[in-house]
């Protein structure tokens, strides 16, 4: 990054960037996530199974990313739920319903022509740090 106010951040505990951009960037006390898929950091392979094991992934991943910023659930304002079919949007509903717990951050659900991969769920987050 040039810019000094921004702070990328990275983790081995969730997928590498597969494309320009960081795992999550840092700037005037929040931190702003890119899209999680259902990506294992391990193999950066798409983990098998349904939406519902796709979501399980994804969520552990933003989980990561927030933790390597100094955020958590608790301090997510916003999130984003990206999917390739409506259809999933109670299954993916019940993973995020038992990851953020208590947390109830805003949130929009939006249906899209595509994700990268073919991954049926995609998640980013906005959350405060510290």
């Amino acid at each position: 990054m040039t810019d000094p106010r921004l702070t990328v951040v990275h983790t081995a505990q969730a997928p590498e960037a597969i494309g320009p951009y960081s795992q999550a960037v840092v700037a005037n006390g929040m931190v702003f996530t890119a899209g999680q898929i259902a990506l294992d950091p391990a193999t950066m392979q798409i983990v098998e199974g349904d939406v519902s094991a796709q979501a399980e992934q994804v969520m552990r991943n933003l989980t990561a990313v927030l933790d390597a910023a100094g955020a958590s659930w608790a301090s997510v304002v916003k999130t984003t739920i990206f999917l390739a079919d409506m259809a999933d949007f109670q299954a993916v509903n019940a993973v995020y319903a038992r990851v953020t717990g208590d947390s109830r951050p805003a949130r929009s659900t939006v249906a899209v022509a595509g994700l990268p991969r073919n991954v049926r769920v995609e998640i980013e987050a906005v959350a405060l740090v510290g």
